[in-house]
C-alpha cells in the first residue's frame, strides 16, 4: 500500500473503533474502505476481524461502568457469543470463496437496513421498557427471556464470526428487548460480548489462515480502532448520528459495488 492508502486505511479504522463504541457498525468504515483498495473480500474480513479487536477491547473498557451488576449476565451469554464465534469463523474458512462473495452483498444490505432503522428500533425498545416497567419488576428468566437470549447471542456470534459488520446492532436490538436494562447497560454489554466475538475470530483466522491475512492493513486498522474505542466510549455520543448512519450507508454501498463489479 502506498502512504495515502495507508492513511486511509488508519482512519478508517479510527472511525470503525469509534462508531463500534457507540453504535456497532464500524465494519461498514473498514470492509468496504479494503475492499476499494483491491483486497478480496474473503482476506479483508479477517484482517479487518482482526485489527478491529484492539477497538472492541477500547470501546468496552470505555463502558466499564455501564457493566457493573452485569456479571451473571456475562457468565450466562459469552459462551454463547464464543460457541457462536468458532462456528462462523468455521464457515468463513471451510466454504468456498465464492460463497462468501455471493453472501457478503446481502449481509451488506441487511446491515445497511439496521444502521438506517437503528433509530427506530432505539425508539420501539424504549417504549417496550417503559410499558414493562409500569407493571412492575419481572425475573429475567421469566416466559423464556433466558433460553431466547442465549439462542439470540449463539445465532449473532456466528454472524459476527463469518462476517462482522453490524453484528453491534443485532446484538442492542435483540437484547433490547430481551434483557431489562437501559440501552446503555446493554450497550456495554453489547461491546463485550462483541469483543469475545471478535477475539474468538481473529485467533481462529491467525491460526488457520495466517498467510491470507493482510497483517499492515490489520496493524493500521488496530491503531486506529484502539484510539478511536476510546474516543466513541467517551465523546461518539455528542456526534450527530445521522451524520455517521449517512456515511456509513455511502461506504456500503461502495462495498456492495466493489464485490458485485469484481
Amino acid at each position: 500500500m502506498s502512504f495515502v492508502e495507508m492513511l486511509i486505511v488508519l482512519l478508517a479504522g479510527a472511525a470503525a473503533g469509534a462508531i463500534n463504541a457507540v453504535i456497532g457498525s464500524g465494519t461498514l468504515f473498514t470492509f468496504p474502505v479494503l475492499l476499494s483498495l483491491g483486497f478480496p473480500p474473503v482476506t479483508a474480513t479477517m484482517s479487518n476481524a482482526i485489527g478491529l479487536v484492539a477497538g472492541s477491547v477500547s470501546g468496552t473498557w470505555g463502558y466499564r461502568r455501564e457493566l457493573a451488576g452485569q456479571r451473571r449476565r456475562v457468565f450466562r451469554l459469552l459462551p454463547a457469543s464464543l460457541l457462536g464465534a468458532v462456528t462462523g469463523a468455521w464457515l468463513l474458512l471451510r466454504l468456498p470463496e465464492e460463497t462468501f462473495e455471493a453472501v457478503v452483498p446481502v449481509l451488506l444490505v441487511l446491515a445497511l437496513v439496521l444502521v438506517v432503522t437503528q433509530t427506530r428500533i432505539q425508539r420501539a425498545l424504549a417504549r417496550r421498557r417503559e410499558r414493562e416497567a409500569a407493571k412492575g419488576p419481572k425475573r429475567e428468566g421469566r416466559s423464556g427471556r433466558e433460553p431466547a437470549a442465549f439462542g439470540a447471542t449463539y445465532l449473532i456470534g456466528v454472524y459476527g464470526g463469518y462476517f462482522t459488520a453490524a453484528q453491534g446492532i443485532l446484538l442492542v436490538g435483540a437484547l433490547g428487548v430481551l434483557v431489562p436494562e437501559t440501552l446503555q447497560r446493554v450497550n456495554a454489554l453489547k461491546n463485550l460480548l462483541a469483543l469475545a466475538v471478535n477475539v474468538v475470530a481473529a485467533c481462529t483466522y491467525t491460526i488457520v489462515a495466517y498467510d491470507r491475512i493482510s497483517w499492515t492493513a490489520a496493524g493500521l486498522i488496530a491503531v486506529g480502532s484502539l484510539a478511536g474505542g476510546f474516543v466513541g466510549a467517551s465523546v461518539g455520543r455528542r456526534l450527530h448520528p445521522a451524520v455517521l448512519r449517512g456515511v456509513i450507508v455511502v461506504l456500503g454501498v461502495v462495498g456492495i459495488w466493489r464485490i458485485l463489479a469484481a
